[in-house]
């Protein structure tokens, strides 16, 4: 015949495990829930930092255009020297040897 006491001690047992289980189905919804807010929050964050990238991007473009023009303004402006140069070194050599 089956111990009434241990049959009660079982049942108390599997009482106190059962109640285990549902605290750790709690504590893995709320990590979950936690999960799902933190995967959020960092989708929100990589969102702002590719439109940042974006924004980065274009103003590397401007400032490529801009080297760029500042590049062929150098040229002109050292081409007008050259010329400048080159004339009165004219001059004074016409004016050396016409005398």
């Amino acid at each position: 015949m089956p111990d009434p006491a241990l049959e009660e001690r079982v049942a108390r047992l599997e009482g106190r495990v059962q109640d285990f289980g549902d605290r750790f189905d709690a504590i893995d919804r709320r990590f979950d829930s936690l999960e799902r807010r933190m995967d959020a929050r960092f989708h929100a964050v990589d969102a702002r930092f590719q439109a940042m990238d974006a924004r980065f991007h274009a103003v590397d473009l401007r400032l490529a255009g801009l080297d760029d023009k500042m590049s062929r303004q150098f040229r002109w402006l050292v081409a007008g020297q050259v010329t400048v140069l080159v004339s009165v070194i004219g001059t004074l050599v016409a004016a050396l040897f016409l005398r």
